[in-house]
């Protein structure tokens, strides 16, 4: 009998996984689980695409590249999509399955090390990235349309600054120039002022593309306006002095929105340098990508408005497929009850699951452990709802607001503004005009501490 075609998929799978976990700890991504897959069953990547939903190009230059190559470099030698059966057939022999029984991989063994704990953005390299269901690639797709547009719209700490990283990536592998400005590293005083603002991200983008600094040969203050000189600046010089298209990534664009008459000329700009794309070669080798949270509260002009064009992105919660792989990243193999507990108590939410899944991997506490004292003081999450509660202080209506939806076993309908905060500070999910909170953690721990009546007094 051909060894190869008596070889199964989940003998293919296991070979994979104890591979991985023996040469780094780590698991394959689920994209790239479903590529192994899909290659077992002798399918092309136009045909692994269409049953997925990605893009063939993505599959085959993104995700096969790296898998394949690190497929070779933990086994040592050549694997590519046609010969990968073969080199995991003979990995699974009984002679490396003994020595691998003997040897048990890292990852049981619990080594922090290998962990990551869970504070801003995920790096490019770590194994910890979850990829939300044909995001990644409808951005990676998007990114290298001439003029494109892409707003990723996310509450705090839902993943915004890692997918526009990834994104970034992307482009720098298309030999694109890749430019990440992240506007809450400016100081208020630039961003108050649209002339000094408009400098400023002229500045940081010349110094990332090793520009030489031009202001003053381009910035003429006695005709035109700063929207005009700004956008002269980009077309005259950045986007003329750079061969490949230029990706710029602004994260956290929302740090602008309590300065209206900045940010209604700002963003003004961006949609016409967007609209400029559709007839201009050389606006053309512009692409945008924005990070926000939630929608901009000021009014626009929906003709002036880059949040009405390009394509928007909203990061959603995990679902339970993504937060068990995450589990068995981290070397925890729940089964459904497990996975149904946390779930329960905290939602899909990245930076709670994955808070979750460090301190039980670091062996830091128990699963019913951490369920327990949750929303209490000594809880793993005290920091974080302290960081809640302190912004609750300052805001008596939005405190009395949210105290609303904690008490509440139904929706409750707020006004837009708090719906905005609220949903902004992620402690919310809308059901159209109403409200509830997120989680049963914002749910207990705001029912207890906004209990007493003098907590818009009293010091945090």
């Amino acid at each position: 009998m051909n060894s190869e075609l008596d070889f199964s998929w989940s003998q293919t799978q296991e070979s994979a996984d104890r591979i991985f976990a023996q040469n780094s700890g780590k698991y394959l991504s689920d994209i790239e689980m479903k590529v192994l897959q899909g290659s077992w069953e002798g399918k092309s990547y136009e045909e692994i695409a269409k049953t997925y939903g990605y893009s063939a190009e993505y599959l085959n230059k993104d995700v096969g590249n790296k898998l394949w190559h690190k497929l070779s470099e933990a086994l040592g030698e050549k694997i590519t999509k046609k010969n990968f059966k073969e080199a995991l057939r003979r990995f699974a022999s009984p002679e490396l399955r003994q020595s691998i029984n003997t040897n048990p991989p890292s990852h049981t063994l619990k080594p922090t090390a290998n962990l990551q704990f869970p504070e801003g953005s995920v790096s490019l390299d770590s194994p910890f990235y979850i990829e939300r269901c044909n995001i990644e690639s409808l951005c990676c797709e998007t990114v290298v349309k001439p003029g494109s547009l892409i707003q990723i719209k996310a509450p705090e700490m839902m993943g915004k600054t890692s997918l526009l990283t990834r994104i970034l990536a992307h482009g720098a592998r298309e030999n694109y120039h890749a430019v990440y400005i992240d506007l809450s590293a400016a100081d208020r005083g630039i961003l108050t002022n649209l002339d000094k603002f408009l400098r400023w991200l002229c500045l940081m983008v010349s110094r990332q593309l090793k520009l030489e600094n031009k202001l003053n040969e381009y910035w003429d203050t006695d005709i035109l306006g700063s929207n005009d000189n700004c956008t002269v600046y980009f077309e005259e010089y950045l986007l003329a002095e750079t061969s490949a298209p230029l990706v710029l990534g602004l994260d956290e664009v929302d740090r602008l929105f309590p300065y209206t008459e900045v940010v209604e000329d700002f963003l003004g700009m961006l949609r016409s340098w967007h609209e400029k794309a559709k007839i201009s070669d050389i606006w053309k080798k512009l692409r945008l990508v924005m990070a926000h949270s939630t929608e901009v509260y000021i009014p626009l002009d929906m003709n002036q408005s880059p949040f009405n064009a390009g394509v928007p992105v909203e990061l959603l919660e995990f679902e339970r497929p993504q937060i068990h792989d995450l589990a068995r990243l981290h070397g925890l193999e729940w089964d459904e009850r497990q996975l149904q507990k946390l779930i329960s108590a905290i939602g899909g939410h990245p930076y709670l699951v994955r808070l979750a899944m460090y301190e039980i991997s670091c062996g830091k506490i128990s699963l019913t452990q951490l369920l327990e004292n949750a929303a209490s003081e000594s809880g793993i999450y005290s920091s974080h709802l302290r960081k809640h509660l302190e912004i609750l202080q300052h805001n008596p209506e939005l405190t009395l607001a949210l105290k609303k939806v904690v008490n509440s076993a139904e929706p409750v309908e707020l006004d837009s503004m708090q719906i905005y905060k609220l949903h902004s500070m992620g402690i919310v999910r809308r059901q159209n005009n109403y409200v509830l909170p997120r989680c049963n953690l914002y749910r207990e721990y705001f029912c207890r501490v906004l209990a007493n009546e003098g907590f818009n007094e009293k010091k945090v």
